[in-house]
């Protein structure tokens, strides 16, 4: 399957950014290359658009399929596999947050709070643990706030984001009148 040269172009560009986002630059092509085509992709077409090798799409579905965004859709009389992405674009993006918080956020978490609980040498890391609690408060709050942003529907989500860049433009004029 060749891409045109725009598409080319997302894909590739996909693909190094996911390696900002959690996961290697094939990985990232790969999902760009699934979300942009609106039919189920089989391996080896995956292979041939991206030029790698089917070992290395088949490590990449691995990889998504942790991640839970690719689903396997098979069509009666074939017996490849077809894979697409597992939902619309805030699906996917809800979760990869998901997944993240999973991942990197509640790990961290959980170190902070078994740090903080261990009180030996409290008084010769007494700033340190000052500041691990100022993180692990700052993390909690965020960690509300987002879950709480994450059972909205998409529409609601939009408004609220759309209203939130609004509050920030005045905040950031109200900062420039008193400064």
């Amino acid at each position: 399957m060749k891409l045109s040269n725009k598409t080319q172009s997302f894909v590739m560009h996909f693909g190094e950014m996911g390696s900002r986002w959690g996961f290697n630059r094939t990985v990232g092509q790969m999902i760009a290359l699934m979300v942009i085509n609106e039919k189920a992709l089989t391996a080896d077409e995956i292979a041939e658009s991206l030029s790698i090798s089917r070992g290395n799409v088949s490590m990449g579905i691995k990889e998504l399929q942790s991640w839970r965004l690719v689903k396997v859709e098979h069509i009666p009389g074939d017996r490849k596999d077809y894979y697409t992405t597992a939902g619309d674009m805030w699906h996917m993006a809800r979760t990869v947050f998901e997944e993240r918080m999973k991942r990197e956020v509640e790990p961290t978490m959980s170190l902070l709070r078994t740090q903080l609980m261990d009180d030996s040498d409290a008084h010769q890391d007494e700033y340190a643990m000052k500041q691990m609690q100022e993180i692990l408060e700052l993390i909690e709050m965020l960690t509300q706030w987002s879950a709480s942003l994450n059972t909205l529907k998409p529409e609601t989500l939009q408004s609220v984001m759309k209203l939130g860049a609004g509050v920030t433009k005045i905040l950031d004029f109200k900062n420039k009148l008193t400064n």
